[in-house]
């Protein structure tokens, strides 16, 4: 059921712990409270569970054994700070589907509110790596594109993640992605509206080459048409990041046509009105 009352919120925000961003998730909150939202989510990348290693890459995901040390942090914060606002615990999964069975058996370990299920790697290369696209054929860089919404949709299939994250991330460092034609990504949004998936509106492409939000309007204008539900995320990687354009997204769902956006508390959806 809706809620009239105003929720200002942030379900996607990092912290020192990953090794590329700054501040403790201390911080986020803070920044949070000051900032008046009603709800802050911390959500920080798993460790990557299929390696031998603990921590194989030390600035891009925690070590596998500070994930009891983050849960118990962020629960300790939400006691904490409990008359000021509401902090969930959350966690941001990369997707690999040869490893899906073991990043479940981890994750459902752990109390999480919701977890944000994101593609960073399309045939083993960072969908951010700034070369990936050089010396590629028009038909080749068809074929990544419809790969990377492969993913996507066997993410949204998978039914392990709440809210896929970022779904036009790709664009981030070539934004001449948005205008690579395939009907792979309108299939993908159908999928993702059949398995009752939320999307997020991140803003941190402004932080990009392609500037702008994950995805473009022109997405969540299809995504609508497809009864996909958004939810809202800065993809904050500095405290001053939190909540970043939250009244703007606002405004432009409304006229996108979106009634109502959406959080998770335990793993329920909760849906706030416009």
């Amino acid at each position: 059921m809706s809620r009239k009352i105003p929720v200002k919120f942030d379900l996607h925000t990092h912290n020192e712990m990953c090794g590329h961003a700054i501040g403790t998730i201390e911080d986020y909150v803070k920044a949070a409270i000051e900032k008046e939202l009603s709800i802050i989510g911390i959500s920080d990348h798993t460790p990557y569970f299929h390696s031998e290693d603990d921590q194989p890459y030390p600035r891009i995901t925690m070590a596998r054994s500070e994930l009891p040390r983050y849960v118990d942090e962020v629960l300790r914060l939400k006691e904490k700070y409990a008359s000021q606002i509401n902090v969930l615990l959350g966690i941001e999964s990369d997707f690999f589907p040869l490893h899906h069975a073991t990043y479940k058996k981890f994750l459902e370990k752990q109390p999480f509110d919701y977890i944000i299920g994101s593609v960073h790697f399309v045939d083993d290369i960072s969908i951010f790596k700034k070369n990936r696209w050089e010396g590629l054929s028009a038909s080749e860089r068809v074929k990544t594109k419809e790969a990377y919404y492969q993913l996507i949709e066997q993410s949204a299939r998978s039914d392990q993640f709440d809210i896929l994250g970022h779904i036009d991330a790709m664009k981030g460092f070539y934004p001449e992605f948005s205008s690579i034609e395939t009907d792979q990504l309108e299939h993908t949004l159908k999928i993702i509206g059949d398995n009752d998936k939320v999307i997020e509106i991140n803003t941190s492409g402004k932080t990009k080459d392609s500037g702008g939000w994950y995805p473009a309007d022109d997405i969540l204008e299809r995504a609508l048409f497809y009864n996909v539900g958004v939810t809202f995320g800065s993809d904050a990687h500095d405290p001053d990041r939190v909540a970043d354009e939250f009244g703007e997204v606002q405004k432009r769902l409304k006229e996108i046509g979106f009634k109502e956006m959406h959080y998770f508390v335990q793993r329920q959806r909760q849906s706030v009105s416009l």
